[in-house]
């Protein structure tokens, strides 16, 4: 009898494939494939650094590991907002590092059908930067993120370097 080696990473990848976490900014809803959230906090006392872009709120520090944390509104160059009980940071990884992304609040976790999921429309090169693809969900349309285009490799260097 041959013995039969379960790839747990590829089966933890297939369980997520075509979920997203979905969340607010103002009136619109985007989606972050769920593979990159690692988990969603509550916003907390943010330290300032100085001489970072002003998307970037400044650290926290989450059970001892120093984490940058980013107002998604203001990296989308929306009008800043006051934070309150509903505003979330969304704990990601991408580009190898762990970032803090503020919004105004966390929805749920959605599953999107792959023929769902369609390439955004191309309006000029840089209005769709972000946003990866458009998902449908029953009469409501999700924003997907592409989280490695939230940060450039040189931002992501300076952040990191933090």
């Amino acid at each position: 009898m041959q013995d039969i080696i379960i790839d747990e990473t590829f089966e933890e990848e297939d369980t997520q494939k075509g979920r997203f976490l979905t969340f607010t900014l103002g009136n619109e809803v985007y989606g972050i494939e769920i593979m990159f959230v690692t988990e969603i906090i509550g916003i907390q006392m943010i330290t300032e650094v100085p001489q970072l872009p002003d998307y970037i709120r400044g650290i926290i520090n989450l059970r001892g590991k120093i984490i940058p944390v980013m107002d998604v509104r203001l990296r989308f160059n929306k009008k800043p907002k006051e934070y309150n009980d509903r505003t979330c940071i969304i704990v990601v990884d991408m580009k190898e590092i762990s970032v803090g992304l503020i919004v105004d609040s966390v929805s749920e976790v959605i599953s999107i059908q792959e023929e769902d999921i369609i390439p955004p429309p191309e309006l000029n090169k840089y209005s769709n930067r972000y946003i990866k693809a458009i998902g449908k969900a029953g009469s409501d349309v999700k924003l997907i993120l592409d989280c490695n285009k939230l940060l450039n490799d040189e931002e992501a260097e300076t952040i990191y370097g933090l």
